[in-house]
């Protein structure tokens, strides 16, 4: 035996979509139903361990056999409620060093993150039967008692034993999907790798990260007297019946001089910038109302396992065409920003005193709540956490990249680069907070909207207006930017001219350092570290402006498989952004054996010994690779006793 694909169907009272799979396992009415699998592409065998059957010794072996290779669709999935069915604790779980997952497959390739989707675009023989989410809901989630059921909460096998065989169908119906995506992708392997950054990545999953749940809910019944407080102040103010209707609101605004069109987050910061003073209280009201951050607690109490520590947050090549991860169930990458200089006063005023107290004190409880929420992590066990990363990461590699000197230049004497942005451009020195300081926001904004061929709507898309600039700057900003970096300009159309050569000739190209390949009718972009980008089904159209451009299939911004328009600077952006992300899996490796429980975007957390140094983890991160000689990187850093921007 060389290699076992498994497919599993569960039960749990848990809801796995709030949960995630660690906590789903430690229901105490958990359980495995059915457990279907092929040994080394042989018939697929399903066990019905719901009726009693047994799963074949050499298979339960094979399972803490690190010889033997285990593939799953979602891997982590299979692993985590198998080392459950096996009598793990929590905080115990399969090595996933043996265990392969055709989801990451998928996503290297560029391809769907559903296996119903994956198996639609490959045009496999076995797809996904579309009963499955129908008898999922029947017999892996508790059931509504009624009288026709009897009044059970759960549906059996044995309720209906058509369904139970379709279900049993169903899960060997899965197996061969994810054998067939196997098949079908053979001739593009993951590179080991990646494979081992996947492994590093369900590491980091499986260690989690400490929560202050005793904080968490004093938080959430913060939130509770708060969101009370504020309805009844509101519905006082306005005599509504239901002051949340944003149909009974618009009206009773409308009915006091102000029309709006929408009451969302962003309509109602307009909406207080000119309202009469009459109306501000109730906006103000209804902004605090609308503070979604708090939510976050209630997400870590509902995905916090039996030792305090939420896990499996991270989704290894969650943006398939880059590479980057993607966040589950605590979402960190979205986290409220922290400002308030007392967040250790705040946080134990939060636990210690009542809503009144704490309202005296401060004047919106859902601000404080909001900005607590980073806090609610906190290392355990007498350790603290180390947070570092990398300094203006994606400007650096760009920079790296086009070489662009005086980019370089700037980093290398450890210069603001939007200070440096706005003096080349402008032409006169610019200091942060001194001589010509008010241009570095200029700078900024110019910095992050234009570096991937952003022009006006760009920045307007960055906020550029809200933060002060007209209409008649905006274009001789993006001017002054693209006359102010002619080499980053040039990379943009030399990888736009390498990527159409390599599709009409289908045959290797190169510029900057990257390859570009067409095989197979795929396109790959193999970047500096020997990782390849995917496009799949890349073929020159023609773009709304009669020009050449090229397109690829792939998920959309409507969440659909579609044909995707792109060209230089966008492939840029991929290119860049996927370049970082890849720094940062080289220093996570450099890192590996310091516990790290969490990483947001170029940050990572690491729940350290109190004895180890912080300048010691920057230096380790702040290493170049091998395979960027003349990148110049830094890493600063802090040391905290609950997770927070410092």
């Amino acid at each position: 035996m060389k290699n076992i694909s498994i497919d599993i169907e569960t039960y749990s009272s848990a809801d796995l979509t709030k949960t995630g799979v660690y906590r789903y396992v430690e229901s105490p009415d958990f359980e495995i139903l059915l457990f279907g699998y092929s040994v080394d592409g042989g018939e697929v065998e399903v066990i019905d361990l719901a009726a009693g059957e047994k799963i074949p010794e050499e298979i339960v072996s094979a399972l803490t056999d690190d010889s033997i290779l285990k593939w799953a669709f979602n891997a982590s999935f299979e692993r985590v409620c198998l080392s459950r069915w096996l009598g793990y604790e929590t905080g115990e779980y399969l090595d996933p060093s043996s265990w392969r997952c055709s989801m990451v497959w998928s996503a290297y390739m560029g391809l769907p993150l559903s296996l119903e989707s994956v198996g639609a675009v490959l045009g496999l023989e076995q797809q996904k039967m579309r009963e499955g989410k129908d008898l999922i809901r029947f017999f892996s989630k508790p059931c509504r008692p009624t009288i026709k059921n009897g009044g059970r909460t759960r549906n059996l096998y044995y309720h209906d034993e058509e369904k139970w065989a379709t279900f049993k169908a169903y899960n060997k119906r899965d197996v061969e999907t994810e054998m067939g995506i196997q098949h079908r992708l053979r001739k593009f392997p993951v590179p080991d790798e990646v494979w081992d950054e996947y492994h590093l990545s369900e590491e980091i999953n499986d260690r989690g990260i400490g929560v202050d749940t005793d904080f968490v809910s004093h938080a959430i019944a913060r939130d509770r007297d708060s969101s009370n407080d504020l309805r009844h102040r509101l519905q006082q103010i306005t005599a509504l019946t239901n002051p949340n209707s944003v149909a009974q609101m618009k009206e009773w605004l409308s009915g006091h001089g102000l029309e709006t069109d929408s009451l969302d987050k962003k309509a109602v910061i307009e909406l207080l910038k000119d309202c009469p003073e009459d109306l501000r209280e109730v906006l103000t009201i209804r902004q605090q109302l609308a503070k979604s951050s708090v939510k976050k607690y209630t997400a870590m109490e509902n995905a916090v396992c039996a030792d305090n520590r939420v896990r499996g947050m991270f989704q290894f090549y969650g943006a398939n065409r880059t590479g980057r991860f993607a966040g589950r169930l605590v979402q960190l990458q979205n986290l409220p920003q922290n400002h308030m200089e007392d967040l250790a006063d705040a946080r134990d005023m939060v636990c210690s005193l009542s809503y009144k107290a704490i309202s005296e004190k401060y004047d919106s409880v859902p601000d404080v709540l909001s900005e607590l929420v980073r806090t609610a992590f906190v290392p355990q066990d007498g350790r603290k956490f180390i947070v570092a990363d990398f300094s203006a990461i994606e400007a650096r590699v760009i920079a790296w990249f086009a070489g662009e000197e005086w980019r370089q230049k700037v980093f290398e004497d450890g210069g603001d680069i939007y200070c440096a942005s706005a003096s080349q451009m402008f032409k006169v020195p610019v200091v942060k907070n001194g001589e010509n300081g008010h241009l570095r926001q200029k700078g900024k904004i110019a910095e992050l909207a234009l570096g991937y061929g952003g022009s006006v709507g760009a920045l307007k898309a960055m906020g550029a207006i809200e933060m002060g600039l007209s209409e008649e700057e905006l274009q001789p900003l993006v001017n002054a930017w693209r006359n102010s970096n002619p080499n980053i300009v040039r990379f943009w159309w030399d990888v736009d001219s390498a990527v159409k050569s390599a599709i009409k000739r289908k045959t290797v190209t190169q510029t900057h350092g990257i390859t570009f390949t067409y095989k197979s009718g795929m396109l790959f972009i193999t970047l500096p570290s020997g990782r390849s980008l995917a496009y799949a089904k890349p073929r020159i159209g023609e773009n709304r402006f009669g020009g050449e451009s090229v397109t690829y299939e792939g998920v959309g911004i409507t969440k659909r498989w579609e044909r995707i328009e792109s060209y230089g600077p966008k492939f840029v952006e991929n290119i860049v952004q996927a370049t970082s992300r890849d720094i940062l899996m080289y220093a996570m490796k450099t890192l590996r054996c310091c516990s790290i429980v969490a990483h947001v975007h170029d940050e990572l957390i690491i729940e350290a010994d109190r004895r180890m140094s912080l300048d010691a983890v920057c230096k380790q991160m702040g290493r170049t690779p091998p395979w960027t000689p003349g990148l110049i990187l830094r890493a600063d850093g802090y040391e905290c006793e609950f997770y927070k921007k410092d």
